[in-house]
């Protein structure tokens, strides 16, 4: 018989948060008291606005096809959007609205690469960038964040990871995993490379809006106008809007990649789900309390737990300045919890512990682990009370 599966699925790595799911499940099914904090999307329903809007339209009879790349509608209030946020200024043809950000990506990478280009990656990174460049036929290029630079990149790292295949980088800013977020000046250096040698920057930037302190968002796009159009934006309404299971995201950039990523979609998902479309548009033109009201939640639960989660024998974790996760180092506990891998560190404390983090392999960072924010805060207080217990008791272990 012949082989089934083609070659592109079969290099995908398995995700290795698959494992720690699949166990978390198995323990609750079994009357365990599990708390997970991999949540990758925000613990509050979309607003009701959102959920009315796209109602109306429902039993307005807006649920037919629309246009591949979006509505008219939705797409101008895309285009005031990145006007009144950034004071970018596109036009309707520079954007396109897919089945989620993450479709979008994907949509992206099939449109700009061919066999072998380079597509430089920031480490640590979001899980699905590395598959999606390859399924594209690209090949991944790291390039390690240090924890000492906030887990970004320098200037200097950029200039000796390009080559002549090199065709894009990502930036997400703010960073899934570590809530880092670069600043003007990192975006100036950052660009001006990238104009130099005519490197396309794919500037995820779906976590804007969920900012803490005195930190604030600023797009690469909207730095200057050579910036934008070396530039694609990547956003959506799933972690602003608590809108993750309408999947709507967008991108921004120049028409003739555009065009080319509205006509794939045109051959694949047709359109986004029309009545999503007009939940997105609520989103966009409604009120933004709801918005604020979730960041204001979520920089209280970050301020809360911050300390206590550096309080714990051998964890070190930078204060995210965005999104909704923290990024601890943790290889110091797990090895004197007596595990070679952080991995295995993480297997057993959903084990013993019944607390599910993320291990940080998963995003290139083998000696982290994710732990997620976007949960109740009690929920969150007692699960890091448990890891700091577990680590405290594993050490006394080791110890004697």
């Amino acid at each position: 018989m012949k082989q089934l599966l083609a070659n592109r699925v079969k290099a995908l790595t398995p995700s290795t948060t698959l494992a720690i799911t699949a166990k978390a499940k198995d323990l609750k099914a079994q009357g365990k008291d599990v708390i997970g904090l991999g949540a990758g999307e925000p613990d509050f329903n979309t607003p009701n606005h959102i959920i009315e809007a796209a109602y109306e339209s429902m039993k307005a009879g807006e649920t037919k096809y629309t246009p591949a790349a979006g509505t008219a509608e939705l797409k101008n209030a895309i285009i005031l959007k990145f006007k009144d946020d950034q004071k970018i200024n596109y036009q309707a043809n520079e954007i396109f609205v897919g089945s989620g950000a993450k479709h979008v990506l994907y949509c992206l990478f099939q449109a700009i690469l061919n066999e072998d280009d380079e597509v430089i990656i920031p480490i640590p990174y979001w899980v699905s960038y590395p598959e999606q460049v390859k399924l594209a036929g690209g090949k991944p290029v790291y390039i390690e964040g240090k924890e000492s630079n906030e887990y970004k990149i320098t200037p200097d790292q950029l200039k000796a990871a390009i080559s002549e295949k090199t065709k894009a980088i990502i930036l997400n800013s703010p960073s899934n995993p570590t809530g880092m977020i670069y600043s003007r000046d990192e975006l100036q250096e950052i660009g001006e490379i990238c104009v130099e040698k005519g490197i396309l920057v794919v500037s995820d930037e779906i976590y804007e809006k969920l900012t803490y302190g005195d930190n604030q968002h600023l797009s690469i796009a909207s730095v200057s106008d050579q910036f934008k159009k070396q530039s694609v934006v990547i956003n959506g309404v799933s972690k602003s809007h608590s809108m993750t299971g309408w999947r709507i995201g967008y991108a921004a950039g120049d028409q003739s990649i555009i065009k080319a990523m509205t006509n794939l979609a045109s051959h694949s998902t047709s359109n986004p789900t029309t009545t999503a479309q007009f939940g997105a548009l609520a989103a966009y033109t409604g009120t933004q309390q709801p918005v604020e009201d979730m960041r204001v939640a979520f920089e209280e639960r970050l301020n809360k737990v911050i300390d206590t989660v550096n309080a714990i024998p051998g964890f070190r974790c930078l204060k995210p300045q965005g999104a909704f996760y923290l990024f601890p180092n943790v290889k110091e506990a797990a090895t004197a919890c007596g595990f070679e891998t952080v991995d295995d560190f993480a297997t057993d404390l959903l084990e013993q512990a019944n607390v599910a983090i993320i291990p940080g392999s998963g995003f290139g960072a083998n000696d982290n682990i994710r732990l997620s924010y976007a949960t109740d805060l009690a929920s969150l207080e007692t699960a890091i009370k448990r890891i700091s217990t577990y680590v405290e008791n594993h050490y006394s272990l080791t110890k004697n």
